[in-house]
């Protein structure tokens, strides 16, 4: 029996076909965001296809089609409206699996079966429940780690461009990612990317996938554009089951935000709507947010959804729109640079432009180790110093600085090769990550430490002098 012979609301003529898109007249009953199904009278064999509505007015809907139009003849083709918006299993069972962008199994094994479904829109969190972040999700990478530490329920971005290693960086965060002894596990979604890049990142978790902690949506670039669409939705409603119902740490790990508003910006012009800034959408804020926002912590409830976009910024441009419009609704952001990449360090992180403004909830005493803000504070006030002293030494040359601008010359390249740079394999314990913080500082004489207490000062006795 055909999946349409179940819906409430019946078939409809199609009066046009535009790009993705497809018109029905003489539609009843049918509401926005409403799921299809699209079938070929009289092709047998013929698969249906899928959608969802995007536009009504009066009699006419406006269906977005996930496998695309093509092969679609106007007077040949019927809708059938499902009558409730798309929804998809939720529960632990998608938990080791992987998935195309739509939630259908690539992976060889059945359908996901649950007892419950969800609509993939979500529910926002009300804000007189939120519950305050206050512990870490240590990712096993010291750039992120000692100074631009993640929070449980916190949204933060990595700001790319193209040719820097974030989708590398990304998959090796969902990897080494944990927070604490309790239950943890990661949503990757990845969007709009190549085969290769789709196989390294299912190789690169495939021990997490086989210890049931991973969940896995992969929508490739040849993949239908709407698909694109739904896929960081579908992510987050199957985080939002296994966080707030199943009472686990998630992580979301979205790659790349900037191919998803591309897809946004294409379904946008395939309508005729009103372009807004390069041409996206005018809703695109609102849009960003209704996906960055669904993160948290529920008080009274065990588990958090902790978010990181991946966004590549065209051009390197960080006032493009979409990391422009992210940054206002995120908190802080962690920024690679094609300077740092270009010195053979990974990850490129630039720590003078990265920030965790939640990082202050989530480090120092009773939560990860006492000295680690004044270390954090005290390299990034350092750092500062040394970019200074760098542009100077290319004004005057460094045989014209003195010794302690010397000495913040080596400091820089230390901090590089000690504490940034490190394998893409390689997880580092907090331990490891302070203590090599440490180690960066001994290059600096005692009173240029002024951000450090005498009493951490005293417990690391190669900083004196």
């Amino acid at each position: 029996m055909s999946t349409t012979d179940w819906f409430p609301v019946r078939y409809a003529g199609v009066r046009d076909l535009r790009g993705p898109l497809l018109v029905v007249r003489g539609v009843e009953r049918v509401g926005w965001d409403e799921f299809a199904v699209v079938r070929i009278v009289g092709a047998a064999g013929e698969p249906e296809r899928h959608g969802l509505v995007l536009e009504v007015d009066h009699d006419l809907a406006v269906v977005q089609v996930l496998e695309g139009t093509d092969g679609l003849v106007p007077g040949r083709t019927e809708v059938a409206f499902a009558g409730a918006p798309l929804r998809v299993p939720i529960g632990p069972g998608w938990l080791g699996r992987v998935c195309n962008g739509r939630g259908e199994p690539v992976d060889g094994g059945p359908p996901i079966v649950a007892t419950r479904t969800a609509p993939i829109a979500g529910s926002p969190l009300n804000p007189v429940h939120r519950r305050p972040p206050a512990e870490p999700v240590l990712t096993g990478i010291s750039a992120i780690d000692a100074l631009m530490t993640l929070v449980r329920g916190q949204k933060l971005p990595i700001f790319s461009a193209a040719g820097l290693p974030h989708l590398e960086l990304a998959a090796q965060i969902a990897a080494q990612s944990m927070s604490g002894d309790e239950p943890f596990c990661v949503v990757f979604a990845a969007m709009g990317v190549t085969h290769p890049d789709a196989d390294a990142v299912r190789a690169r978790l495939e021990e997490r996938s086989a210890a049931g902690e991973l969940v896995l949506l992969l929508n490739t670039a040849d993949d239908p554009v709407i698909e694109r669409i739904l896929t960081p939705r579908i992510a987050l409603t199957v985080a939002e089951d296994l966080a707030f119902e199943q009472h686990r740490h998630v992580l979301v790990v979205l790659a790349d935000m900037t191919s998803y508003a591309e897809a946004l910006r294409e379904v946008a012009a395939a309508r005729g709507e009103m372009p807004g800034r390069r041409a996206y959408p005018g809703y695109l804020y609102s849009d960003l947010a209704s996906l960055y926002e669904r993160c948290g912590q529920i008080r009274g409830v065990a588990g958090s959804l902790t978010v990181v976009p991946v966004l590549t910024m065209p051009g390197g441009d960080i006032t493009h729109p979409v990391p422009d419009l992210t940054g206002y609704i995120t908190e802080g952001q962690i920024v690679l640079t094609s300077d740092v990449h270009a010195r053979g360090i990974y990850p490129p992180v630039d720590p003078l432009s990265s920030l965790s403004r939640l990082m202050r909830s989530g480090a120092g005493a009773g939560r990860t180790r006492e000295d680690h803000l004044e270390v954090a504070a005290q390299l990034l006030a350092a750092l500062a110093r040394a970019r200074q002293v760098q542009q100077l030494a290319e004004i005057v040359g460094e045989a014209a600085l003195n010794g302690t601008d010397q000495l913040y010359l080596e400091f820089a390249t230390t901090f590089e090769r000690v504490l940034t740079d490190q394998g893409q394999g390689e997880r580092r314990t907090l331990d490891e990550t302070l203590e090599r913080c440490w180690q960066v500082l001994t290059v600096l004489p005692a009173r240029e430490l002024t951000m450090l207490s005498r009493r951490f000062l005293a417990q690391h006795p190669r900083t004196e002098g």
